[in-house]
């Protein structure tokens, strides 16, 4: 099967290895009928595995023209979508029903692929994806590590994390100047997580956005220079010290501090 460029700005590299292809469309470990989304398919490498599992009711979004009319073309049977995965509305094409999403995410909008399964974690209760390695590393990583960080702790919270195998750039076309790696995001059992969630991603990124310095530095912005809140041990901690409940804890302790002060 030959298959078209993508265009530069996409930061899609395309995958030869049909091999690592099929290992990675297992990853999804069908065993009844499931609706998936595959998130850029380009040219159909994992499409064409996808399209193989009869378990596998499969929808994919796809932005590129080029590679839609590939698609088309050869994959007649495919339910596409020509669009930014960042900018459709899913519950268009799946209502409120569970899916499960699959692809090789685009280097440079991962991150927000991540986010938007977070928006929709409650219909997305697994989720393969090939992304960079680093950012495979960084997602899967626990407090303590200095990768961990933001969307380790966003997406922790709401998703078990495996990191399953790297992926040599060597079987990209073109190849890409960094490793890659496989990640498997499984749904956990929590609904709610104890705080106002909103505020919780708020003092999540206020931590990080200086993850060099102390809480009580770092969350000056969110509970003020002078707060009682400092004479508590936790805010000599640096926020990669913090696992997700402690980040519970602490979003909950600056909700009654801010309730204290209005």
């Amino acid at each position: 099967m030959g298959y078209v460029k993508a265009k530069k700005n996409l930061g899609q590299h395309f995958l030869k290895d049909m091999q690592i292809a099929q290992r990675i469309v297992d990853s999804l470990q069908v065993t009844s009928p499931t609706p998936v989304l595959e998130v850029g398919p380009g040219t159909g490498v994992l499409t064409q595995f996808l399209l193989q599992n009869p378990l596998v009711e499969l929808t994919a979004v796809e932005v590129d023209s080029e590679s839609v009319a590939f698609l088309e073309e050869h994959y007649p049977q495919l339910k596409l979508i020509g669009a930014d995965f960042l900018k459709v509305d899913v519950h268009k094409y799946f209502g409120h029903d569970a899916f499960n999403l699959i692809g090789n995410f685009p280097y440079n909008i991962s991150s927000q692929i991540f986010f938007k399964v977070l928006e929709h974690r409650d219909q997305i209760p697994l989720v393969v994806g090939m992304v960079q390695k680093e950012v495979a590393e960084r997602i899967a990583a626990q407090s303590g590590n200095k990768t961990y960080g933001i969307l380790s702790v966003l997406l922790q919270a709401f998703y078990h994390i495996e990191y399953l195998f790297t992926v040599s750039e060597q079987v990209f076309d073109p190849p890409p100047k960094v490793k890659s790696a496989v990640i498997r995001l499984s749904r956990n059992e929590v609904c709610r997580l104890g705080c106002d969630e909103k505020l919780f991603k708020t003092v999540v990124k206020t931590a990080f956005n200086q993850r060099r310095k102390m809480l009580r530095n770092s969350l000056k912005p969110l509970v003020g220079p002078e707060s009682p809140l400092y004479a508590d041990p936790l805010f000599d901690k640096r926020p990669e010290q913090l696992d997700v409940q402690t980040f519970i804890e602490l979003t909950n302790r600056i909700e009654s501090a801010m309730n204290m002060n209005s």
